[in-house]
């Protein structure tokens, strides 16, 4: 029997590990990932860029273990959760984990220096800093004129450890916390994933079992998508040494509700012209957690396996490792991610990963210890009144 505590380490450390090998190859199409690198096997594993950026082209790093913001992000919710202790909404994103990124300095590993993680942010990310801080808006419109990215669906897991067991109650928490940074399919994303990490935590879940609990509560375009992928990685499980026809086949699914394929950049030469990309849609979805469940589902719950071939398939890698690591460290807990790995990205990133799931574990527990005992409250009084 795995722990909570030991649930809530691979939840923690899966993030990590995740972010740290698709880092290296993000925004890499799955022809050059196979071309420069083959499939990544380890985080220690040389950035696509890191020449760029040894030439001070770049002003960051990344490579060998080092993570993204989906890591800095979810480490941040989980400090709200370990300071507030209770559930959260919209006006805590307003309130409360602002704070954490805007206010806070705390060393950046990209960066290799302290700083605000708001300084790291991509621009969606930046959006909960104008909405709420600069332009006061009202919490739960926080999302309005948002970029419709995965950007909330990466750092989620958190919501999803407070209501382990729960699903309903972490999909209606995400999608409440989460419309202060995201809108339309991005926000979708962020209940589907937090309600995956939940029934993750149920002891005797499989992972056909975190895909049916995500196509119940998904909505639209995205319960069409992850029901088309979970149906592309279940028929291709005999062939999942064969990468070129199951990315073939995956890309070829997710395709018709998030149509840009290997084009992810937004360049000079599409400023001003009209498109469908990133803009609201009951149609769309994102991609990142579509393709997380297909592998999950492909390599049946292995979790170093699923990561390998995720972030190897190319396109927003590190959060797909995010998403995937994340569903099944609460699945599987810390064992599940390779020891020389978990060394380095404690050695690398320096943010005591450690201490942080231990406190976080410790509210989370308490957080589900008054939800039973309110529940147990609330069966007494309806029995009462009948």
């Amino acid at each position: 029997m795995v722990s909570f505590t030991d649930r809530v380490k691979g939840v923690v450390y899966g993030t990590a590990y995740g972010d740290a090998m698709g880092a290296v190859v993000e925004k890499l199409t799955y022809g050059e990932i196979k071309d420069k690198y083959g499939r990544i096997e380890t985080t220690d594993t040389k950035w696509w860029k890191a020449d760029f950026a040894e030439s001070d082209r770049l002003s960051r790093m990344r490579g060998h273990g080092i993570v993204t913001d989906d890591t800095l992000m979810t480490l941040a919710l989980m400090n709200v959760y370990v300071n507030e202790r209770r559930h959260l909404d919209a006006y805590d994103m307003a309130c409360e984990f602002v704070k954490e990124i805007a206010f806070r300095p705390r060393y950046i590993p990209e960066f290799g220096r302290e700083a605000m993680i708001l300084d790291r942010l991509f621009y969606p990310e930046k959006h909960i800093f104008n909405r709420h801080v600069l332009a006061n808006c009202e919490p739960r419109e926080g999302g309005y004129g948002n970029m419709v990215n995965c950007g909330a669906a990466m750092y989620i897991a958190p919501v999803g450890v407070v209501n382990a067991g729960n699903p309903r109650g972490a999909y209606d928490e995400a999608i409440l916390f989460a419309s202060g940074h995201q809108i339309s399919y991005g926000l979708e994303a962020a209940g589907v994933m937090a309600c995956c990490v939940a029934k993750a935590f149920e002891p005797d879940a499989t992972v056909e079992d975190i895909a049916d609990t995500a196509l119940h509560y998904a909505k639209d375009g995205t319960k069409r998508a992850i029901h088309a992928l979970c149906e592309a990685a279940v028929a291709l499980r005999l062939d999942r040494g064969d990468r070129d026809k199951i990315v073939s086949r995956f890309h070829e699914a997710i395709a018709p509700y998030s149509p840009m394929g290997d084009d992810v950049s937004r360049s000079i030469g599409k400023v001003g012209i009209p498109s469908i990309h990133y803009t609201p849609s009951r149609l769309y979805s994102i991609e990142e957690l579509p393709l997380a469940l297909a592998y999950i589902l492909l390599h049946d719950g292995d979790l170093a396996e699923a990561v390998k071939d995720g972030v190897s398939s190319g396109r927003d890698t590190d959060s797909i490792g995010v998403m995937i690591g994340a569903v099944l460290g609460a699945k599987h807990g810390l064992n599940a991610i390779p020891a020389d790995d978990i060394g380095r990205l404690e050695t690398v990133n320096r943010q005591n990963l450690e201490d942080h799931a231990a406190r976080f574990s410790e509210a989370a527990a308490e957080i589900i210890k008054r939800d039973f005992e309110a529940h147990d409250i609330r069966a007494i009084q309806f029995r009462s009144m009948n």
